[in-house]
């Protein structure tokens, strides 16, 4: 593409401009090469600027900065007010604008964004609305899970992505949006069919993040103003800021407070290979029964969000229901049908709050034993051991104790740290620092009725290991065991 036809709409300066065919765009001197225009971005611990000679011995001739960079004169430099608010801009033209011809449903919240993400992707899929999906676990459709380095991916992965799932054939994507994606300009430009909120509570502040919680809840709201339709969680007050700031339509729903979608006759599931939850959906002076196939009240809460943007957009509640019940999140309370004598769920849970949760979930079902295989990160997050160690010591019949993420840490150390806590709470654990070996004893010692936790690693399918990453998953693991 012409470097004028990527440059529509963006002001910028320089000293001469040529006009030239650009083949890609990049702001990682990593990938720079011939042929490719550099773009400089700032960083929280890096500046883009900083790479520019690095870019320009790979092969870049054009770059777009923010201020003056030292570059040879054969080098064309365009200078802009913000690289990042230019970065959307060029990414929309260079890949055709593909916000403009797919449905973007982007979710937002502390907790649950990946979750109702998931949830939502596969209901609109198993409904026959073909759907993509963006966020913690990467990018999905396809059939195949594609990485990404962020939640929500930088504007030029977002319109690429926009364009992959186009030409293979999605009609829809619904993508995690996080308060730092709408800060970075990551989504600029993009207009979203509906808006989801899940809830609100303190947290990425400090540090690189968020000065403070105002500015915190400040960006959360941002995309109730770029939206075609605002579905909002009733039972979160900052759901009225919410209401009173956008102009699109709103949608609510609720488990406690009235709302447009609510849950009635709520019971929990445990079936082989099955745990989740029925309920009768509430709706328009209506009533559908509906189940989930994640355990928890929270998962209800979760079920409605998404039965609302499916309503919204015309998909009959019966076909909701139908693809509601086969609705997984791969890392999120995802039971494995692998065994009728006992179930094994994957959970990314690894902090306090999120460990508590899903073993208070856990817990509440009929069940013989609670098996948990756990470990903590290694270099930071020392309280962390703590937590999950005194949570698993009290809730679970028996703890594994293995490894996740150790970096530079010594995984046989961090994990006689959190046997400490376990024995203090007063349970039984066992200690083997190799997960693999970890997950196939607990799943060997299983018995019938008991429920196999394996958490922290989730979707993941790499450990953190003195600076590198070695491939590893849980998901792979237990499928080594059953020979599926």
């Amino acid at each position: 593409m012409l470097l004028s036809e990527i440059l529509e709409n963006v002001a910028f300066t320089a000293p001469a401009f040529t006009d030239c065919e650009i083949a890609d765009i990049v702001y990682n001197s990593k990938l720079a090469g011939e042929g490719k225009l550099f773009v400089a971005l700032v960083g929280a611990f890096s500046d883009g600027h900083d790479y520019a000679s690095q870019a320009y011995l790979a092969g870049c001739r054009v770059f777009l900065t923010e201020h003056a960079v030292d570059l040879p004169a054969d080098a064309l430099v365009l200078t802009v007010a913000n690289t990042r608010a230019a970065l959307p801009v060029i990414s929309a033209n260079f890949f055709g604008h593909p916000e403009r011809e797919i449905t973007v449903i982007g979710v937002t919240g502390t907790k649950g964004k990946t979750s109702v993400a998931g949830m939502l992707g596969a209901c609109l899929n198993g409904a026959g609305v073909k759907c993509g999906t963006i966020g913690t676990v990467g990018a999905v459709y396809g059939g195949r899970v594609y990485p990404t380095a962020n939640t929500t991916p930088e504007s030029y992965e977002c319109m690429r992505l926009f364009r992959e799932m186009l030409n293979a054939g999605c009609k829809a994507v619904v993508m995690e949006v996080s308060s730092l994606g709408l800060k970075s300009h990551r989504v600029d430009g993009v207009r979203f069919a509906a808006a989801v909120f899940t809830n609100l509570s303190p947290d990425h502040i400090g540090g690189a993040e968020h000065k403070d919680f105002a500015e915190y809840a400040y960006w959360k709201k941002q995309l109730f103003t770029r939206c075609d339709a605002a579905v909002l969680n009733a039972d979160d007050p900052f759901s009225e800021e919410l209401k009173a700031l956008t102009d699109a339509p709103v949608t609510t729903f609720a488990l406690y407070e009235p709302a447009d979608f609510t849950a009635d006759q709520i019971e929990s599931l445990r079936e082989p290979g099955f745990f989740g939850a029925s309920f009768t959906c509430v709706h328009g002076g209506g009533k559908t029964a509906m189940r989930t196939a994640v355990p928890g009240l929270f998962s209800v809460s979760n079920a409605l969000a998404c039965v609302a943007v499916c309503d919204l957009m015309g998909v009959p509640m019966e076909s909701i229901a139908a693809a509601l019940a086969d609705a997984r999140v791969p890392g999120r309370s995802d039971c494995l049908r692998v065994n009728a004598d006992f179930d094994v769920v994957i959970d990314y849970a690894h902090n306090g709050q999120s460990f508590q949760s899903v073993l208070d979930t856990f817990c509440a079902y009929s069940h013989n034993r609670i098996i948990t295989v756990f470990g903590s990160v290694g270099d930071r997050a020392f309280l962390r051991r703590e937590e999950l160690g005194l949570i698993s010591g009290r809730r679970a019949d028996l703890s594994v104790i293995t490894t996740d993420d150790p970096g530079y840490e010594d995984p046989e150390k961090i994990c006689r740290e959190i046997a400490g806590f376990v024995e203090q709470a007063g349970g039984r654990y066992k200690i083997i620092v190799d997960r693999a070996e970890a997950v196939r004893y607990a799943l060997g010692v299983a018995e019938k009725g008991d429920i196999v936790l394996l958490l922290g690693k989730g979707h993941e399918t790499a450990q953190k290991v003195k600076g590198e990453k070695v491939p590893y998953s849980d998901y792979e693991e237990v499928g080594k065991y059953f020979q599926i």
